[in-house]
């Protein structure tokens, strides 16, 4: 007897092993790790500022130099906006459906990979004595 199994899948997609997108899996995953590496590095970020409080100047500055420091802050910064970035790509597929959703999810990615480099460009001059 023939199988009466209807599935929404093309044959390609079931022999790859693949769902529509390609990537949803793999989306949710680096979006989850990123939430759960973010909440110490947020805690961190927060430790950090929370001593540069109340100093000078110059005293941040030595804060944000120390090699453990700017490594916390670049970490954050890094996990920060690859999840920012991801958070809005779902976003913008979700809520976004004209052809402006591939500008909108184009523009997100130079957004955050803007504001990422920014960030660490400004850890990494002030660690290395730029400032």
């Amino acid at each position: 007897m023939a199988s009466t199994k209807h599935t929404l899948r093309t044959p390609l997609s079931r022999v790859r092993g693949l769902g529509s997108a390609r990537s949803g899996t793999s989306h949710f995953w680096h979006q989850r790790l990123t939430a759960v590496a973010n909440v110490p590095l947020a805690l961190a970020f927060i430790a950090i500022v929370v001593c540069a409080t109340g100093s000078g100047y110059e005293e941040a500055l030595a804060l944000v130099r120390s090699p453990l420091v700017a490594i916390l802050l670049l970490l954050f910064i890094l996990s920060a906006a690859y999840h920012m970035r991801l958070g809005m790509q779902v976003i913008i597929e979700d809520y976004v459906h004209s052809g402006a959703k591939v500008a909108a999810v184009i523009a997100n990615t130079f957004f955050a990979v803007l504001v990422a480099a920014a960030a660490v460009f400004a850890v990494l001059k002030i660690t290395f004595g730029g400032m």
